[in-house]
């Protein structure tokens, strides 16, 4: 059987947005997100970050930096009985001075390309999996992958929310949260298997 898969997007949705973070001492995480990934283990789900950071494009920060900052907040979750499982970052940005990181890429939400090599590297069904973010590229990236997309109203949530109807978008669920996303996944996990199957 395949793994399914819970995505998180990172700013706005696990912490606070602050734009762009290039210390872990800048990154708040929001308190009710440890008990969500705590959750998101529980149910059987892995909790997968993948997050746009074109900051490294824009030369704010460098990879190494970023890596010891995801190093850190993984540990934070885990003092706490959370299991990240992999994050994956997209570092790309169009008009970036580094040849390295300039170009238009399949990896940056709401292209799919974090989320199918994730899918390839955990063996993940993407139709049973979540994605949960604040910004319209999440709601998004989890049409593309034809996972389930969930939208919280932290961070850019509510502006977000007001785009994607103006497009005739509508997320699987909208969130107060991270946590409350995480609760309607699992009634929902618990209603469906609760369905009897076919004679």
């Amino acid at each position: 059987m395949k793994n399914r898969a819970v995505f998180l997007d990172r700013d706005g949705n696990l912490n606070k947005d602050v734009g762009y973070p290039h210390s872990y001492q800048q990154i708040e995480i929001y308190p009710f997100s440890y008990t969500a990934v705590r959750k998101i283990n529980q149910a059987g789900f892995l909790a997968i970050v993948i997050t746009n950071q074109s900051g490294i494009g824009r030369g704010l920060i460098q990879e190494s930096g970023l890596n010891k900052i995801h190093t850190r907040m993984t540990e934070a979750f885990a003092k706490k009985g959370g299991r990240i499982d992999a994050i994956y970052f997209c570092p790309h940005y169009e008009k970036s001075n580094d040849p390295k990181y300039k170009k238009t890429c399949s990896c940056r939400k709401p292209n799919p390309g974090m989320g199918l090599l994730a899918a390839e590297e955990f063996d993940i069904d993407l139709k049973k999996s979540y994605m949960v973010g604040d910004k319209v590229e999440d709601v998004l990236f989890g049409l593309e992958l034809k996972s389930t997309s969930i939208l919280v109203l932290t961070g850019f949530g509510k502006n977000s929310l007001v785009e994607l109807r103006k497009r005739g978008l509508e997320p699987g669920y909208v969130a107060s949260d991270v946590l409350d996303a995480v609760n309607w996944i699992r009634k929902r996990e618990k209603t469906a298997s609760a369905k009897p199957g076919p004679d």
